[in-house]
């Protein structure tokens, strides 16, 4: 039988654990919220911590509500449903002000008002497993479960467009109904402003009853298939003819974004609108400024940049993104952007000295942050140095790292920082930071 114990709990971790202490030892306990007493039954002892779960709440928390969802607890998408999301906001922004102090030793100048918006189906963007699972009665289609490689069972989500999310059982009995069901690993969902697109992984040829079967369930539920046999690079649409373009608008910029169902964007589409207009305000572009936009992608910052500077250069290491962000440049009738291919992980100084002349950057990289830009960056004259950086990131840890480079081996200070709640009820941690030179090139 696992181990049970007594704990008070007294903070909350970056996952929305709670934090306790027994026997000297810290324990993260999920399922518990600062301030309550709780029976925890242990899940795994590591040297330096345990995890465990709560089973028993003694004394509940204020901060405490009831999920929406009934599949919290065991699917793994939501970390934080029982947690009021005003809390969950103040979790972030602890973590982003922790990642600064601890790992950077900054601390911003001001910290911004959080970005936050929609708390339920919210999520444009899904990667669901399809497993055939006859114990269960057939095929899944979910989130995985929590900490674990099986399905969970669920006929719903509350974080999914409620489009997609009734979508869950009836892609069961499609998945089920087709020629291959243990074949069938994989649906990628992308919805855009008028079109759901669906992704299906298919590690055998599709036959034609199966092609067959698809055309009727998108013409039942209003959506459209695309067909993956092996990478990314295979996606296509099952019926070229007469399908409608996948693409994404921000409005305020005059700005409409296709993109393919596989191509990185944004989770939540309206965040991103208020991210995209709340960072080119920190940026403050000028009609007579260049700017570098780095790790552009599709031209997310890129094209409303470009409507309100003189020019803007975008850089992104990827040559298929990069040709589809010139391709919506020119779609949106913007002439003043321009596009190129190049390893950001691998930057210089003497990469970035050979770029066009520019007078402010945006950056915004994956997880792995952009390190070898701002080694490059802090090497530059103070001539060269943009009047502003703004950064948009979606790790702390790596964020904090880059800032520390810039602010300790260069010469920027840390002006502003604030958090962007991307992913509502999940520990994901998205920011921006706005950084200036301490010695004004004006």
């Amino acid at each position: 039988m696992a181990q049970t114990f007594e704990l008070h709990i007294e903070s909350l971790d970056h996952e929305a654990r709670g934090v306790a202490h027994l026997d000297g030892k810290v324990v993260f306990v999920e399922g518990a919220l600062p301030g309550e007493h709780v029976t925890a039954q242990l899940i795994k002892k590591k040297p330096k911590f345990n995890t465990a779960r709560a089973t028993d709440i003694h004394k509940t928390s204020w901060l405490r509500v009831e999920p929406k969802c009934p599949h919290f607890g065991v699917c793994g998408g939501c970390a934080m449903q029982h947690l009021t999301p005003d809390a969950q906001v103040a979790v972030k922004q602890r973590v982003l002000e922790d990642a600064f102090k601890h790992l950077a030793d900054l601390k911003p100048e001001q910290m911004l008002a959080p970005i936050h918006g929609p708390a339920w189906g919210y999520r444009y963007r899904a990667r669901l497993t399809a497993r055939l699972v006859p114990r269960k009665g057939g095929v899944l289609v979910g989130f995985h479960e929590r900490r674990s490689s099986y399905v969970a069972d669920m006929s719903s989500c509350s974080v999914l467009p409620s489009k997609v999310s009734d979508l869950l059982v009836p892609l069961r009995r499609l998945i089920e109904s087709m020629s291959t069901p243990d074949r069938l690993p994989q649906i990628e969902v992308a919805v855009g402003d008028s079109v759901t697109a669906l992704v299906l992984r298919h590690l055998e040829p599709l036959k034609d009853t199966d092609k067959e079967l698809l055309r009727v369930f998108a013409q039942k539920h209003g959506v459209q298939w695309w067909l993956q046999p092996k990478g990314p690079d295979t996606v296509h649409l099952l019926d070229e003819a007469g399908s409608a373009q996948l693409a994404y608008s921000l409005p305020t910029f005059d700005v409409r974004m296709p993109f393919k169902p596989t191509d990185f964007t944004q989770v939540n589409h309206q965040i991103n609108r208020v991210l995209v207009s709340k960072a080119l305000t920190l940026l403050d572009v000028q009609p007579t400024e260049r700017v570098l936009d780095l790790f552009c992608g599709l031209g997310n910052f890129t094209l409303p940049i470009a409507r309100l500077a003189r020019s803007v250069l975008g850089i992104e290491g990827s040559e298929v993104l990069v040709q589809r962000a010139l391709e919506n440049a020119i779609a949106n009738g913007i002439d003043n952007a321009a596009f190129e291919a190049r390893n950001l992980f691998e930057f210089t100084l003497e990469d970035l000295n050979a770029l066009p002349a520019f007078d402010r950057m945006l950056i915004d990289p994956p997880r792995e942050g952009a390190l070898a830009v701002c080694e490059a960056l802090v090497g530059q004259p103070d001539a060269s140095r943009p009047k502003r950086i703004v950064y948009v990131s979606c790790n702390p840890a790596t964020l904090a790292r880059d800032a520390a480079v810039l602010c300790h081996r260069g010469p920027y200070r840390l002006r502003q920082a604030g958090v962007i709640n991307m992913f509502p009820h999940t520990g994901h941690v998205e920011s921006i930071a706005v950084f200036e030179p301490t010695k004004s090139t004006d």
